[in-house]
């Protein structure tokens, strides 16, 4: 269900870590309403914060990527 695209956390274009951005970049989705969802779901209770870190911490940086 991809595009073929590798799951990574863009240099360009990301606001905090990149998490949403590449997430959106990965599967084809608007980057913003990502951000949105990703916002809102926060008024929701239940660990939306702690996914989000984890994400920052697994999904590499592109950066990294390319140094490969």
């Amino acid at each position: 269900m991809t595009n073929g695209h590798v799951l990574h956390r863009p240099s360009r274009g990301r606001i905090l870590g990149g998490v949403c951005a590449g997430i959106a970049d990965y599967f084809g989705w608007n980057r913003t309403l990502v951000r949105v969802l990703t916002v809102a779901s926060i008024l929701i209770p239940g660990p939306q914060v702690l996914a989000y870190i984890v994400g920052w911490i697994l999904i590499p940086d592109e950066r990294k990527l390319s140094r490969r």
